[in-house]
Formats: C-alpha cells, sequence, structure tokens
C-alpha cells in the first residue's frame, strides 16, 4: 500500500516538479543586447484621468514619467460599457479636456479609448454572441472616436477560448477602425502554455484562463495590436515568474502576425492572492522574461505595457525604465 501511495504521489509531483524545471531554465542566460524597447510601449490609465478627479499637476507627474520612455500608447479607461454593450457619456465628462491636456503635456503620445466589461456566460455582463450587443459595442466605439480618441482598446474578460462572437466583434469594429484610419487594440488573455491544459483548468473550475495558440492567433489577425496581460499566474517565486513570461512572449511572438504589434503586460501593482503573489510578479521579472524571449533581431513592432497607472510605484518605473529603456 506504502509502495502504491508512493507511486501516485510520484506521478502528481513530477508533472510539477518538471514544469517549474522547465520554466526556470526559460529565465536563465542573458537578454541580447537589442531587446530593448522599440518605441512601441504602452501603459494602462485608469478611469480617473475622464471624471475630472485627476489635475494638472497629476498630468505633468504623468508626463514626466513617460518622457525618456518607449510608451507609444495610453489604454484610457474611458467605459465601463453597459452589458447590453452601449456607453454612457455621463461616465467620462472630461474627456474632451484630458485628450487637450494630455496631447500638449505629451506631444506624439496616441491615446487609445479602454472599453470593457465582464462577458457572458461566465459572469452577469456582456453576451458577445448576440448581434444586437455586438451592435451597441461597435457603436460605442465609434462614439469614442468621435470624442477624439486615437483607437479603441477593448478588454473584455472572460473571453472563453474558441468563442466565435468574440471574433465577429473584432471583424465588425476592425471594418469601423480602419475606415477612420484608427488602432484596434486589444488585451488578450496567456496563451495556454500546454496544448489542452486550457481545456482540462475550464472543464475543473468553469473559468476560461487561458486561450489555445490557434484561437490567439485568430483573435490577433483580426487587430492592429494585441497586449498579453502577462499577469495574475499564481506563480510562487520571482525566478518562475520570470521564465513563465518567456515562455508567454515565445508564444505570443510565434502566433502574432507580423504586421500587428505585440505587447507584454508588466504588473506594476501589489496583490497578494492565490494568483498573484507580490514578491513574485514583478516588473523587474516580467521585463527580464520578455527581454530572453525577444532574442536578438527580433521584430520590432514589439512592446511591454505597464498596468496599471494609479498602482504603479516609483521602484514599477525604475524596473521598467532601467531594465527596457537604457
Amino acid at each position: 500500500m506504502l509502495t502504491a501511495g508512493a507511486v501516485v504521489l510520484a506521478l502528481l509531483v513530477l508533472p510539477v516538479l518538471g514544469a517549474a524545471l522547465a520554466l526556470r531554465l526559460c529565465y536563465t542566460g542573458d537578454p541580447a543586447a537589442d531587446a530593448r524597447t522599440r518605441g512601441r510601449d504602452a501603459i494602462w490609465l485608469g478611469h480617473a484621468w475622464v471624471d475630472g478627479r485627476r489635475t494638472d499637476a497629476d498630468l505633468a507627474v504623468l508626463a514626466g514619467r513617460v518622457r525618456g520612455t518607449g510608451i507609444h500608447d495610453l489604454y484610457v479607461h474611458t467605459g465601463p460599457l453597459e452589458h447590453d454593450g452601449s456607453l454612457d457619456p455621463k461616465r467620462s465628462p472630461g474627456v474632451a479636456d484630458f485628450l487637450a491636456r494630455a496631447r500638449a503635456a505629451m506631444p506624439g503620445v496616441r491615446i487609445q479609448s479602454w472599453l470593457g466589461d465582464v462577458v457572458a456566460p461566465e459572469k452577469v455582463g456582456v453576451h458577445l454572441d448576440r448581434p444586437e450587443v455586438r451592435d451597441r459595442i461597435a457603436a460605442s466605439a465609434q462614439q469614442v472616436l468621435d470624442l477624439g480618441f486615437d483607437g479603441v482598446h477593448f478588454d473584455l474578460e472572460p473571453v472563453h477560448n474558441g468563442s466565435p462572437g468574440f471574433l465577429a466583434l473584432l471583424d465588425q469594429v476592425h471594418a469601423l477602425t480602419a475606415a477612420r484610419h484608427a488602432p484596434l487594440s486589444i488585451a488578450a488573455p496567456q496563451i495556454e502554455p500546454v496544448p489542452m491544459v486550457g481545456r482540462v483548468s475550464f472543464a475543473l473550475t468553469g473559468h476560461g484562463k487561458w486561450w489555445s495558440a490557434g484561437y490567439f492567433a485568430q483573435a490577433a489577425k483580426r487587430v492592429d495590436q494585441v497586449a498579453v496581460m502577462s499577469y495574475d499566474t499564481s506563480m510562487p517565486v520571482e525566478s518562475l515568474y520570470g521564465g513563465y513570461v518567456a515562455r508567454q512572449t515565445s508564444l505570443a511572438l510565434a502566433n502574432t502576425p507580423a504586421g500587428v504589434d505585440l505587447l507584454m503586460g508588466l504588473p506594476a501593482y501589489w496583490d497578494d492572492t492565490p494568483t498573484h503573489r507580490g514578491d513574485a510578479e514583478t516588473v523587474r521579472a516580467a521585463v527580464r522574461g520578455a527581454r530572453l524571449a525577444l532574442g536578438p533581431g527580433a521584430r520590432q513592432n514589439f512592446g511591454l505595457a505597464l498596468y496599471v497607472d494609479f498602482a504603479a510605484t516609483p521602484d514599477h518605473w525604475a524596473a521598467y525604465r532601467d531594465g527596457w529603456c537604457v
């Protein structure tokens, strides 16, 4: 009986140890010298910028932090969308003022409207399988472009792997943004690190954490820019998290069309939960992991994206600058 128990334990533990070793190996070596910013980076900005809470002094601080980095895109939270896909303009009364002040303070920076909501059926939220909801989301995208935003950035979660409604939405909105010569961008889930693990995880938990590489590629080819949310990984230590980001970067590079900008998210926030260990998921580790995967002479339309401005500390900004921008 003891021997049988030991065999079962080994069958459970050895794959985990093997996966941990593989991630640790992904974090070894030296990044390529040219694995540095290409001027395609981004940062997610909270809703306070468009509802009047942020002041000129706040904007001066943000502009100072952005100056001298590779940040080219600001994803400014303008929603959330209503569950029917519409956007209430009363949520963002300060949009016009913010856009004018931000463009004056940070000339050349592109400002995209960050629109999001939780997604049915996993959550009580938008039903992307319904054409009338997709029509209203498309109208919301038109609405923010009319307000003066340079582009549209969707963060709709959780979109389940294989969702046809999400792809249909991207097709519909991309036709609209392309006609306006504006970029369409999405925040994307992580790619399943091992084939089929996403399907197994979903069967056990009912939560759509990962996309398959194939579905990621289908979504990426329908947009102009994709930012991978490479955080909330449950990695227990920094070296494993850095290796995980390196693996995610390699997968994303392999499945993003050459003409689409690819960005990897940086966890510029602190939390200690089962999915995010603050001491493990660091900006420093994410930057190094992405650089290790990028390699010499790699694609130029690649960047890193800081999540999120209101939680980012001077140490987060320093890790991004020192690791990526110099």
